[in-house]
């Protein structure tokens, strides 16, 4: 297939451009004209980038005849003090305007990843969901044939330290003082990136068949308690780091319980590979070998 990815920079859209050209799809990439492309660096020649600041959506798809499936893997956090106004522009009216050029130059599947947070958690989650319910009605006309794609908390070697799972790995593997946390209650279903590309490769393989609109909930199908995942990190990097649970109030709203059905990811075939402990194990020992090669 002929594919444009949006957000390629960023750890999933990384992860899948990797995967999608290993699987001999042709790849064109959607990024900001800012963004830091060293995830990527090692595919550039092989694949079409397109500044997304430089270039007019409806002008890349003539430029890119035949593009048959869109992967917005691109999203704006809201972790380096957004606006809310920036929320909606990076989660909201950016990809729908993609989508409404993508209908007009005959683009048949647009697969959205979205979030399992609930819609009015914080302005993210609302600008995420707002953005699904426009890909809803678009599909309901028939217009396009959209995926929506629920990701739970996908982690893996190389991620932001802004995140969470990310977070709390280097800082028992660099043995920082002390990790103040909440309590730690409340029960999140983590998968790892691998498992996460593997579950959209399958989607692409079957983006041609069923309804116009189709949701899947995408994570590992068990959830531990945040205490639990983080006593496991702690363990298997032999961390010295003093963990504080309860030095951090709770968020407002905060979501006590969130695990992916993964009934319909298994429908397709696909089928988690990385337990917890696994996928920790590994990420860990991808990340020791990142720092020693930085050392």
């Amino acid at each position: 297939m002929k594919i444009l990815i949006t957000g390629a920079t960023g750890f999933l859209g990384s992860h899948l451009a990797h995967r999608l050209l290993t699987e001999g799809h042709e790849l064109v990439l959607l990024k900001r004209i800012t963004s830091d492309c060293h995830r990527i660096n090692d595919i550039m020649p092989q694949v079409t980038c397109y500044d997304s600041n430089l270039v007019k959506l409806d002008e890349l798809f003539v430029e890119q005849p035949g593009i048959n499936v869109v992967v917005h893997a691109a999203t704006t956090y809201g972790r380096h003090n957004e606006s809310m106004a920036d929320l909606c522009k990076g989660n909201t009216l950016f990809p729908l305007a993609l989508l409404e050029s993508a209908i007009r130059n005959g683009v048949e599947t647009f697969i959205n990843a979205d979030t399992s947070l609930p819609r009015m958690l914080n302005g993210y989650s609302l600008s995420k969901k707002q953005f699904q319910e426009w890909g809803i009605l678009f599909a309901h006309q028939e217009r396009i044939r959209l995926l929506n794609v629920k990701l739970e908390h996908f982690y893996g070697a190389g991620d932001d330290d802004s995140k969470f799972t990310s977070y709390v790995i280097r800082s028992c593997l660099t043995n920082i003082p002390e990790l103040k946390l909440t309590s730690g209650e409340q029960y999140r279903d983590f998968i790892h990136i691998d498992d996460v590309s593997a579950a959209f490769s399958l989607l692409l393989n079957s983006a041609t068949c069923g309804q116009y609109y189709q949701n899947y909930a995408l994570g590992s199908g068990n959830a531990v308690t945040i205490r639990e995942f983080v006593q496991t990190v702690h363990q298997l990097t032999n961390s010295n780091t003093q963990l504080f649970f309860g030095a951090v109030p709770y968020r407002d709203n905060e979501v006590m319980a969130s695990v992916a059905d993964t009934s319909a990811m298994k429908q397709l075939g696909w089928q988690c590979h990385y337990p917890l402990r696994k996928g920790l194990e590994m990420t860990i020992q991808q990340e020791k070998q990142v720092k020693g090669k930085n050392s």
